[in-house]
């Protein structure tokens, strides 16, 4: 059996199809909901840790990242883009390096250029990998220049600090020259792994991930696409505030979700590439095609753009997974268990009928997904920094873990995220806070504590302390 999973990075669920609609208009994204009406739809779906590089070493190995106990990275050249952004520590197989000893040839293909810094080896157990240069600052081009024309057109004067210049000085010097659709980051991501699975039709089993950066911000994409959604004229709006949204003028708001939504129709748009080839190839017929994300992004959600461990909320957190069983199994089917970043690598090797030699912190969850069997996890905890965020199907939790700065969110509530439950619910936060202790391993590693209490209290937050 062939194992294809494809990762999306900031790829907002509710803006598929599928699960959708966003607050602001339905996305269009016909491949996905083609694939949807295929697989098994999981509803609950979180990841195990966050941002980008931790959730890709709990979805790599299986493993717990939280509480980032082998995670306090300083690396020479890498920023430090949150507690455990760093590489897969060496005692820690792979599903690559698991899968190729069983037999797999195994294949990735990615734009996420965090994976390929110097200091970071996401690429072990892989037979072929492909490294596809210039998202965001990858230093891929070093010039010519922008000029101050263009730097106003691609980001608005009121958002231009020093920073977030030099951020649209090299995303745009590495963009220059691409004429044509296909010269784009996506569709070359999938183009080139849809050229593999054509040139490795001779193996007997194949495992390929699939890594698209998009539609991860710059959401830079054919103005065609961006127009389906906002056919007005005038200067871009491609870059996150990671601020609140109330003064941002209401037509560059507009105009962001326009561009991130575009770019999710072109993301989707390149799938279906993969998905046709898949079918032409014959292997939609003997293939495991799992499709899921690392996390979403708030784009004037709860007057935020950005994303963030603390506060957090769904449109974040809340990601999809959709599984299409070559034989029909679980098509068409939703199901609401408790799932993590870390099963999906357990179940990809029961998929396998392969037993990992170490021991796993994920759990596979077919079984129970498909005949609506017994939920695998009553709760999942999310670390992110200083942050933990508890969730079982009823209630929310999310504080700094030192246990201050709670919020209680009731998820039976119409708009759940607009009021905070934590001062008439103490023995909730004590239970799910102890909960997260628990998964922690019961203590945290000294620098995440110096975070915590060295981060100020969200505002609207409980003073409750959960931890007494």
């Amino acid at each position: 059996m062939n194992i294809v999973l494809v990762v999306f990075d900031s790829l907002r669920k509710d803006c598929m199809g599928c699960y959708g609609p966003p607050p602001w208009w339905r996305v269009k994204t016909p491949n996905f909901d083609r694939l949807a009406e295929e697989s098994l739809v999981m509803t609950h779906m979180y990841p195990e840790s966050l941002p980008t590089l931790p959730t890709r070493r709990a979805l790599y190995t299986g493993q717990r990242v939280y509480p980032f106990f082998n995670g306090n990275f300083r690396l020479k050249g890498d920023f430090v883009g949150a507690p455990g952004w760093g590489p897969i520590p060496e005692e820690q197989d792979t599903l690559a390096e698991i899968l190729s000893s069983k037999g797999y040839r195994t294949g990735l293909f990615s734009d996420v250029y965090h994976m390929f810094k110097p200091s970071k080896n996401f690429w072990r157990g892989f037979d072929q990998w492909m490294f596809l240069r210039g998202q965001e600052t990858d230093k891929q081009r070093s010039g010519p220049d922008l000029t101050q024309e263009e730097i106003d057109y691609w980001l608005p004067k009121e958002m231009q600090t020093p920073g977030k210049v030099n951020f649209i000085r090299q995303c745009i010097r590495n963009m220059r020259d691409r004429v044509k659709e296909e010269d784009y980051f996506n569709a070359r991501v999938l183009i080139e792994a849809s050229r593999w699975l054509e040139q490795n039709r001779d193996a007997e089993k194949l495992f390929l991930t699939i890594e698209s950066f998009d539609p991860h911000e710059p959401w830079l994409v054919p103005e065609y696409y961006r127009r389906m959604y906002d056919d007005s004229d005038g200067p871009e709006q491609v870059a996150s505030g990671y601020a609140n949204t109330d003064n941002l003028d209401p037509q560059l708001l507009k105009r962001t979700r326009a561009n991130y939504t575009g770019l999710v129709t072109m993301c989707d748009r390149w799938f279906g590439h993969l998905y046709e080839t898949m079918r032409v190839l014959g292997m939609l017929e003997n293939t495991i095609l799992i499709f899921t994300t690392d996390h979403g992004h708030s784009i004037g959600d709860h007057k935020y753009m950005g994303k963030r461990g603390y506060p957090s909320a769904p449109e974040v957190y809340d990601v999809p997974l959709l599984i299409r069983h070559p034989e029909g199994i679980g098509a068409g089917k939703r199901n609401d268990i408790l799932v993590q970043h870390t099963d999906i690598a357990a179940q990809i090797l029961d998929f396998a009928g392969v037993e990992p030699e170490q021991p796993m912190h994920g759990k596979d969850f077919w079984k129970s997904a498909v005949e609506d069997g017994d939920p695998v996890r009553e709760h999942v905890t999310v670390g992110w920094g200083s942050a933990m965020t508890v969730i079982n199907h009823d209630w929310w939790l999310n504080c700094k873990v030192n246990g201050k700065g709670v919020f209680l969110r009731n998820l039976n509530d119409d708009k759940p995220f607009e009021r905070n439950h934590a001062n008439e619910n103490p023995e909730v936060v004590k239970d799910l806070f102890d909960k997260g202790v628990e998964d922690a391993g019961g203590s945290f590693p000294d620098f995440i504590t110096k975070l915590a209490e060295g981060q100020a209290d969200a505002p609207g937050c409980s003073e409750l302390a959960a931890r007494e």
